[in-house]
């Protein structure tokens, strides 16, 4: 009898442990597989690839908004130039110019306009003795680098006396602007475009002139380019 119950206790303890074991098991299996979801689902909602193809894709940047590329010509290499001295027309310049991505060049005079030379109320003023002389042409510092390379020049410049100051004369008959497309835009603080860039155009010869325009001292960068982009240059 003795050794009957000592059996029956020994199987007894074999069989609680065996059931241990098991429920062991099983917990340690059910966690690692809940480890393993949790760890892909958070790499698949941050993966960078993923990102920024659902980006391209869409059509839209990172933080959700429309994007809207620069309308540049195919292929077309473009020129703003320049001629400011109370820096209103170099904003506008500027504006288009990394709007357009487009290379930028300031037409410096060789002799530098003080405030006296502006006077508009001084008849002797330098600026107005050359307004005064339509064959005024005031001497530039430097020059454009490879001028032919350039397919469309957009040319600034702010309202002189209704008109664009004679060093934007000198400026374009520097230069052989046959083939290409030029573009006039100013700043004026009344005044409107009008014919400001007359003369510009006859001593362009055989350039392509579009329709110009002017733009307050204050213009947004969106103004700039709604006109540029408006040209529908080919």
């Amino acid at each position: 009898m003795k050794m009957k119950k000592l059996v029956t206790v020994l199987l007894a303890l074999v069989m609680m442990f065996s059931l241990a074991a098991c429920a062991g098991n099983t917990e340690t299996t059910e966690n690692s597989e809940n480890i393993g979801s949790s760890q892909n689902a958070e790499d698949q909602s941050s993966t960078p690839s993923e990102a920024g193809n659902k980006s391209e894709q869409s059509g839209k940047t990172p933080d959700g908004t429309a994007s809207e590329p620069n309308k540049k010509p195919n292929g077309s290499k473009i020129l703003v130039a320049y001629f400011s001295v109370t820096n209103n027309t170099e904003g506008v310049a500027q504006k288009l110019a990394d709007g357009l991505d487009a290379d930028l060049y300031e037409i410096t005079p060789a002799q530098p306009y003080k405030e006296e030379d502006l006077d508009y109320g001084n008849s002797e003023s330098r600026s107005s003795a050359e307004m005064k002389n339509p064959s005024a042409r005031p001497a530039i510092s430097g020059s454009v680098k490879n001028m032919e390379q350039y397919d469309i020049v957009f040319i600034g410049y702010p309202i002189w006396w209704g008109e664009a100051p004679r060093i934007m004369s000198t400026f374009i008959e520097s230069y052989d602007f046959s083939g290409k497309t030029l573009a006039a835009f100013c700043t004026s603080a009344s005044s409107g475009f009008g014919k400001s860039d007359s003369a510009l155009r006859s001593a362009a010869g055989a350039a392509t002139w579009l329709d110009g325009h002017r733009f307050s001292a204050g213009a947004s960068a969106d103004d700039v380019l709604a006109w540029a982009n408006g040209l529908e240059i080919n």
